[in-house]
């Protein structure tokens, strides 16, 4: 992110930042969130991609990370409508849990995403487990666009779960781009009390962006075996 920009947009908007020096410090801090108080967002100093917008409009920093677009690329594939195509493209990178319209594959398919995007990045040793991927990377406190997302199912205790990538959320739903869902590749909402964590790969630089609201539209999903 350039902090330069931000600040020379909070000044020309009237919110000075103080100094125009690349420092996200505390005269910038404050500007931000008298900017967001301002602007009816949530005044927590964060320039995430909605207070980004606001300020700069569409900016370059707003594409996804990559592999989220590897994965958005596959939406609407089915596990038995287009079983032999995701089944190829769940083996394109050099392994795969198996038949999709058999088998849980939603770790399949968070693995097969990070597996062609980042070809260095240390994947978990059974990556089709969905509780697995809690030792993926870095555990991030609050969610970001991309991050791999792990949830229980059955029981928040049990060994049943489902992964994969957060692209937003509302007041009771995060939402989540992710295989098995409904049998296929969707984004779908999962209630909040189901998560169990938010992982970011350890090749890639932490997130400057957070938490991203979306309107509570979507299908929500409670199991998805």
């Amino acid at each position: 992110m350039d902090w330069k920009e931000i600040q020379r947009a909070l000044e020309a908007k009237g919110f000075r930042p103080g100094a125009i020096d690349g420092i996200p410090g505390r005269r910038t801090r404050a500007a931000v969130v008298r900017f967001q108080a301002a602007h009816n967002l949530t005044p927590d100093g964060i320039v995430g991609p909605v207070t980004r917008r606001a300020l700069l409009g569409p900016v370059s920093g707003d594409l996804e990370p990559s592999w989220l677009t590897v994965a958005r690329s596959k939406m609407g594939l089915h596990e038995r409508r287009n079983r032999g195509g995701l089944m190829a493209w769940l083996r394109s990178d050099g392994k795969t849990l198996g038949d999709p319209s058999r088998l849980p594959w939603c770790g399949d398919f968070v693995e097969t995403s990070l597996a062609l995007a980042l070809t260095n990045e240390v994947l978990p040793t059974n990556p089709y487990l969905a509780r697995n991927w809690l030792t993926f990377g870095v555990k991030l406190a609050r969610p970001s666009v991309g991050a791999v997302a792990v949830f229980w199912r059955g029981s928040r205790t049990g060994s049943s779960g489902h992964v994969g990538f957060y692209v937003g959320e509302d007041a009771t739903h995060y939402h989540i781009l992710g295989g098995n869902q409904s049998n296929m590749v969707s984004i779908a909402r999962i209630a909040r009390d189901r998560l169990l964590g938010f992982r970011w790969p350890a090749s890639v630089p932490l997130p400057l962006t957070g938490p991203v609201a979306l309107t509570a539209e979507g299908q929500v999903t409670t199991n998805e075996a």
